[in-house]
């Protein structure tokens, strides 16, 4: 593939496959010449150190201009790999620089509680959590233990990931 990027970062776990902060894989194989290209351009301009803002007017502008010339609806343009991709770099950067943290379980939970539950009480009726507790857990002032997570997530048919350790150092790149 032409274009491709010569100093890969950690989050180019293979030349065809980008991790994302969370350890998720989005493969790069698929894409097509054009949206491949502006991949290899967006971990350019990350790589030089583009700032935050810098970086996201133009991937976002450029990812419009893509799919808006397509006639792809805005709505899937933001389902796509090179969205997903852009929103991950701009992560980084604003990690990097401070402006933001990087995500953590309890995110995670929080996702999952407001697209799988009617409210944090169906949630905590389903997992055995307090009410309380999963309160203060989703304002940061405490965390649940290894074994009362594991046990909570079991309970509603999910369980706990252990993702490589590149996932995070990307943030540092």
């Amino acid at each position: 593939m032409s274009g491709q990027t010569t100093s890969p970062g950690p989050y180019l776990a293979e030349p065809d496959l980008y991790v994302d902060l969370r350890g998720r894989s989005i493969p790069l194989a698929d894409l097509d010449a054009e949206e491949r290209a502006l991949v290899d351009d967006l971990i350019r301009r990350f790589e030089a150190g583009a700032g935050w803002n810098e970086f996201e007017n133009h991937a976002f502008g450029r990812i419009a201009a893509l799919y808006d010339g397509r006639g792809v609806a805005r709505a899937e343009s933001l389902k796509t790999a090179v969205y997903r991709i852009a929103q991950d770099l701009g992560g980084r950067i604003g990690i990097k620089a401070g402006y933001v943290r990087m995500p953590d379980y309890r995110d995670e939970l929080a996702v999952l509680i407001q697209r799988q539950f009617k409210s944090r009480r169906e949630f905590c009726r389903r997992t055995g959590l307090s009410e309380d507790m999963l309160s203060h857990v989703l304002a940061r002032r405490k965390h649940l233990s290894m074994e009362s997570l594991t046990d909570a997530l079991g309970r509603i048919g999910y369980t706990l990931q252990i993702t490589p350790t590149h996932a995070a150092e990307a943030a540092e790149h």
